[in-house]
């Protein structure tokens, strides 16, 4: 499956940290944490996303170096894509979405994107 980037627009949807940034662990086992190709940490966000018709969502939200928010702060994401992944094994077929965004920052901070 070809991975395709998809731009999220923001500006209806409402966001609240709800579990602050922690670094993605990719073996528990061995403690691995995620790096980007710049060598940089990938920081993992769970946000609640509220739609204009009041549907939240809760989401994980990935970012390069941790960004500086803290839990129950209203949060523009800047950048954010989502991205389809698939996965099979022993015959079962798991699909979603993962989120990536430039930065986190609180809402109203003006941050270039």
């Amino acid at each position: 499956m070809r991975t395709i980037p998809i731009p999220v627009d923001v500006t209806k949807l409402q966001f609240v940290c709800v579990r602050a940034p922690r670094p993605r662990v990719l073996n528990q086992d061995t403690g691995e944490i995620k790096t980007d190709k710049n060598g940089q940490t990938v920081y993992e966000t769970v946000l609640s996303v509220e739609d204009d018709l009041g549907r939240i969502e809760l989401v994980k939200v990935g970012t390069s170096g941790e960004p500086q928010i803290a839990t129950g702060q209203d949060i523009t994401p800047i950048g954010l894509l989502g991205y389809v992944w698939e996965i099979s094994r022993a015959g079962d077929t798991r699909w979603g979405i993962s989120y990536r965004a430039s930065s986190l920052v609180p809402a109203g901070v003006n941050a270039l994107a």
